[in-house]
């Protein structure tokens, strides 16, 4: 299957482990590094400096998987659709109308309701 030579999130990088290649390399044995890229990321260097990162994908799946990661209109949805629900699951208590303020300001620190209790 392809794989991509572009921008990754560091988090996913430095969860996984990696192999560090100079870019005289990786151009000669392109291949090579693209099987290997299927098994872990390949960090692709230039003048001893991190340029770019080759993924590699073992299937299809994986690689739609990718896209899907890396779409911001997908992205987009998915954060609206889990605000809708953190929405729907507000306390019927509170109105919806109700500002943040208001609910802070509701919300005192046991340690300040003994105060008001003495």
């Amino acid at each position: 299957m392809p794989a991509v030579l572009g921008r990754v999130s560091l988090r996913s990088v430095r969860k996984a482990r990696v192999k560090e290649v100079p870019l005289s390399e990786a151009k000669d044995a392109l291949s090579r590094y693209l099987r290997q890229a299927e098994e872990q990321p390949v960090v692709i260097t230039r003048h001893g400096k991190p340029a770019g990162i080759l993924i590699g994908f073992e299937s299809e799946d994986d690689w739609f998987d990718y896209r899907l990661e890396n779409d911001p209109r997908f992205l987009a949805r998915v954060e609206k659709a889990r605000a809708s629900l953190r929405w729907k699951l507000m306390p019927k208590s509170l109105s919806r109308s109700t500002s943040i303020s208001r609910i802070a300001a509701s919300m005192k620190p046991a340690s300040e309701e003994c105060r008001a209790a003495r």
